[in-house]
C-alpha cells in the first residue's frame, strides 16, 4: 500500500499530467499555421482546370469541414477531437484522402520501429561497452582514435552525415538504393528473399542512425567511466586486488549504464530528431517521411496523430523506466 501511495500513485498521476499536455500542444500547435488545408484543396481542385462556381465552393468547404473535423468554434473541434480520440477515430487525412489516419499510421509505423528500435539499442549497447572500456583505459591508442573518431563525428547534423552516406556508397559506389523502402512494384510477403530487399535498403538509414548514436554513447559512457574510476569502491576495488576485467564490467561500466539507460528511453522519441530527417534524406517510408508530408500539406489530423502517438509512446517508456530504475540501481528505493 505504501508503495502504491508513495511511489507509483503520484508517478502514474505525473505520465497522465505530462501525456494530457503533449496531446493538447499537438492539436493546438498546428492550428497558428498560416495555411489553410481545405483552401489548399479547392486551390488543388482548381489547378486541375475544374470550375468552381461561388455557391459549390461554399458547399465544399462545409463539407470538408465537417468531415475532417474542423467544423464549429476552436472549443467545439476540441471537444469533438476527444471523442473521437477515446475511439481510437484519429479522423481521416486530407493529402490521401479518404484513408484514414490510423490506417495510414498502421503502414508506416513497422518501417519506423523497423529501423529505430534495432539502431537504437545498437547504438547503446556499443557506446556504452567500447565507451566504458576506453574510459578504463584512455592512454591505449585505440582509445585515443575513436576519441578523434568520435569529435569528428558527433557535431555533424543528422542530415549532412546521412546525405554523405547517400553520395558515396549510393551515387559514387552503387552499392545501396537511393531511397524508398523496397522496389517499385514489390509486394510484402515472408520470404527469404523480401527480407533480404528490406534489409539493402534499410541499409544506409540504419547506418546513420546507429554511427551517430554510438559516437554520441561513446563520449557520455568514456565521461562517466573516467569520473566513476576516483571513487571510492572502485579505489578499495584495485587495493582488494579485484581482478581488472572485474573492475571494469562489473564495477565500471555497470554504474555507467544507470544514468545512460534514461537516455536510452528517451531517445526512442527519435522520430522528430534523427530518425525524421534519415527518412526523409532517404525517403523510408516510416512515420518520418510520413510527417513530414503531414506538414507540407498541413494536414492537421495526420499530424495530430503521429505527435499523439508518439507522445503516448514516450511518456509511457519513460513511465516504465521510472518504474524499473530501483531495480537495476539498488540504491534507489520506491520512495
Amino acid at each position: 500500500m505504501r508503495f502504491f501511495k508513495e511511489y507509483l500513485l503520484p508517478r502514474f498521476l505525473q505520465f497522465l499530467l505530462v501525456t494530457f499536455l503533449g496531446i493538447n500542444a499537438a492539436f493546438f500547435i498546428p492550428r497558428f499555421f498560416s495555411s489553410d488545408p481545405i483552401l489548399e484543396t479547392i486551390s488543388t481542385i482548381r489547378s486541375h482546370g475544374t470550375y468552381l462556381d461561388p455557391g459549390s465552393v461554399e458547399k465544399i468547404i462545409s463539407d470538408l469541414k465537417q468531415l475532417y473535423g474542423l467544423e464549429g468554434t476552436l472549443g467545439q473541434q476540441y471537444l469533438a477531437f476527444w471523442r473521437r480520440l477515446f475511439r481510437g477515430d484519429l479522423g481521416l487525412s486530407f493529402f490521401q484522402f479518404p484513408e484514414p489516419v490510423v490506417r495510414l499510421i498502421g503502414r508506416a509505423l513497422p518501417w519506423t520501429l523497423g529501423l529505430l528500435l534495432p539502431s537504437t539499442l545498437l547504438s547503446w549497447a556499443l557506446g556504452l561497452l567500447i565507451g566504458g572500456v576506453g574510459g578504463c583505459y584512455p592512454e591505449r591508442r585505440w582509445v585515443k582514435v575513436l576519441d578523434v573518431i568520435s569529435m569528428l563525428v558527433r557535431p555533424l547534423p543528422y542530415y549532412i552525415f546521412a546525405f554523405a552516406l547517400l553520395i558515396v556508397f549510393a551515387y559514387v559506389i552503387p552499392w545501396f538504393p537511393l531511397g524508398g523502402g523496397l522496389s517499385i512494384g514489390r509486394q510484402p510477403e515472408f520470404s527469404l528473399q523480401f527480407i533480404r530487399e528490406v534489409l539493402h535498403y534499410a541499409f544506409l538509414p540504419f547506418a546513420s542512425l546507429t554511427i551517430l548514436g554510438t559516437a554520441v554513447m561513446y563520449q557520455m559512457s568514456k565521461l562517466i567511466v573516467q569520473s566513476l574510476r576516483t571513487e571510492d569502491f572502485v579505489q578499495y576495488a584495485q587495493l582488494g586486488g579485484v581482478k581488472g576485467r572485474i573492475i571494469v564490467f562489473k564495477y565500471l561500466v555497470r554504474n555507467a549504464m544507470l544514468p545512460l539507460f534514461t537516455n536510452l528511453v528517451l531517445s526512442l522519441g527519435q522520430v522528430f530528431g534523427g530518425a525524421m530527417i534519415t527518412e526523409i534524406v532517404f525517403s523510408y517510408p516510416g512515420l518520418g517521411m510520413l510527417l513530414y508530408n503531414a506538414v507540407v500539406q498541413a494536414d492537421y489530423n495526420l499530424i495530430l496523430g503521429i505527435t499523439t502517438i508518439s507522445i503516448v509512446a514516450v511518456t509511457t517508456g519513460i513511465f516504465l523506466a521510472d518504474l524499473v530504475y530501483p531495480l537495476l540501481d539498488p540504491r534507489v528505493r520506491y520512495q
